[in-house]
C-alpha cells in the first residue's frame, strides 16, 4: 500500500488499554465512579471548580447554551472558521446565529471586527446573548479583551476549546473560566487527548454546573433534597427539566484519565513537531498561523497559508499532496457557506477573511509519534508541488 500520513490520529498506550479493560471487567461500565474521578482530575488540571463530562463537545456546547438560558430569537455569535457545531448549538435552542470574521494572521475571531459588530448591534437592538470564541488549532483567542466587551454589552461567553486541552492564555490554563462562564473541550480521537468520542464543560458557577449535570441526564435528579414532590421511597427520581442522554461511559472516562496523565508530554511533543516544520518551511512561499506571545498553544493543528489566493492553485497543491499520501485537510470551510446556512440567509462575501482563508489554508500532519522523516517527506512533497 502507498504510504499515507494522516493529518491527525489518536495515540493509545498499553496503560490506556489496561485502564479501559479494568473498567470493562468491573461491575459498572457506565454511571459509575470513573466519571466523577475524571471530572475531578480534569478540574484540577485546568483549575476550574467544576467539570461536567458528556458524550461529545457538541453535546457540551448544546447544554452550555441551555444552561445560560439561550432561547428562541436570542442571538448567538461565533467564528465562521470552525466546525459547524460551534454555531449549530445555538440553532438547537431556537436562537439566531451570526458570525464575527477572523484575523488573517491567527485564524481567530478578529477583536476589531467584534468591537464594530457589537457597536452596530447595540444601535439596532440585536446584541448577542452568547458569544462563542473558538480557540482554533489550540491557540486561545484574546479572552481578556472579549471579557471586557462582555461587561460593556452584557453577553455571556462560552469558550469553544475543542482544540485547546493543555493550552494556556496569559499563564492560566484554558478551561479555568477566568474570562468566561463555560469552557468546552473535545476528546474526539484526533484531539489532544481522547475518550473515543466525548467532551467536557468546565465552569466556576455551582448553580450552572448543577444545571448542566441535570441536562446531560434527561433532566433527572435523584437528590431527594431537591425534589418537588415528597418521595415515596428510595426508588424515586424526578424529571425536572427536558434534558438529554448525553452521558459519557466509565470506560471512556478511564481512557480520558489515563491520557490526562501524559497531557504535558503530548502538548510538549506537539510544540516540538511544530518547530520542526517551521525550521523546514521557512524557504517556501507560505506562512503559518501566528500564535500570540501570551498564548501557549496545544498545537492541535499545524496550519499553513499560501501567498497565492487562486482557487486553482490551492486545489492543485491540496490534490497533489493527497495523491502522494499526505492527508492534508482544510480546517475549516466557512460555516456560513454551508448549504444549510445559505438557506437561512447567509451568502458569499459576508465574511471575506474566512472565505479567503478557505482558499489558501491547509492543515499539515501533526500528532504524537510523527517522525522527523515524516515531516521531511511532507516538506519535500510540498516544496515539489509549489
Amino acid at each position: 500500500m502507498k504510504r499515507f500520513i494522516p493529518y491527525g490520529k489518536q495515540n493509545i498506550t498499553d496503560d490506556d488499554l489496561n485502564a479501559v479493560i479494568k473498567v470493562l471487567k468491573s461491575p459498572l461500565i457506565t454511571q459509575g465512579p470513573k466519571i466523577e474521578e475524571f471530572e475531578r482530575e480534569f478540574s484540577k488540571r485546568v483549575n476550574s471548580k467544576f467539570s461536567i463530562a458528556v458524550n461529545s463537545a457538541t453535546s457540551a456546547l448544546h447544554i452550555a447554551c441551555l444552561g445560560l438560558g439561550l432561547k428562541k430569537d436570542d442571538y448567538l455569535w461565533t467564528s465562521p472558521n470552525s466546525f459547524v457545531a460551534s454555531a449549530n448549538c445555538g440553532l438547537y435552542c431556537g436562537a439566531k446565529i451570526d458570525f464575527i470574521d477572523i484575523d488573517s494572521q491567527t485564524g481567530l475571531i478578529s477583536i476589531s471586527n467584534l468591537e464594530k459588530k457589537l457597536e452596530d448591534a447595540s444601535i439596532n437592538n440585536k446584541l448577542p446573548k452568547i458569544v462563542i470564541p473558538v480557540h482554533l488549532c489550540g491557540t486561545s483567542c484574546d479572552m481578556r479583551k472579549i471579557y471586557k466587551l462582555s461587561l460593556r454589552y452584557g453577553f455571556k461567553i462560552i469558550e469553544d476549546a475543542s482544540h485547546a486541552v493543555g493550552s494556556k492564555y496569559q499563564n492560566d490554563f484554558v478551561g479555568s473560566c477566568k474570562y468566561s462562564s463555560i469552557t468546552v473541550f473535545s476528546f474526539h480521537p484526533v484531539k489532544i487527548i481522547t475518550t473515543g468520542e466525548g467532551g467536557i464543560a468546565t465552569t466556576n458557577d455551582k448553580v450552572l454546573a448543577e444545571k448542566l449535570i441535570k441536562l446531560r441526564t434527561h433532566g433527572i435528579t435523584k437528590d431527594k433534597d431537591k425534589f418537588v414532590n415528597i418521595p415515596e421511597g428510595d426508588w424515586n427520581y424526578e424529571m425536572q427539566d427536558l434534558g438529554f442522554n448525553y452521558r459519557l461511559t466509565d470506560f471512556q472516562a478511564a481512557l480520558g484519565l489515563s491520557q490526562l496523565k501524559r497531557l504535558d508530554e503530548i502538548v510538549e511533543e506537539r510544540n516540538y513537531l511544530r518547530n520542526q516544520y517551521l525550521e523546514l518551511i521557512s524557504d517556501l512561499p507560505l506562512y503559518p498561523l501566528t500564535i500570540p506571545s501570551n498564548v501557549y498553544s496545544s498545537v492541535h493543528l499545524f496550519v499553513i497559508r499560501f501567498n497565492d489566493k487562486n482557487k486553482y492553485f490551492y486545489k492543485k497543491v491540496f490534490d497533489s499532496l493527497r495523491i502522494n499520501g499526505i492527508g492534508v485537510q482544510l480546517h475549516y470551510s466557512p460555516i456560513h457557506l454551508q448549504p444549510f446556512y445559505q438557506n437561512i440567509g447567509f451568502k458569499k462575501g459576508d465574511f471575506p477573511e474566512a472565505e479567503i482563508y478557505a482558499h489558501n489554508a491547509i492543515s499539515l500532519p501533526l500528532y504524537p509519534g510523527l517522525t522527523r522523516q515524516d515531516i521531511e517527506f511532507v516538506y519535500r512533497n510540498l516544496k515539489d508541488v509549489l
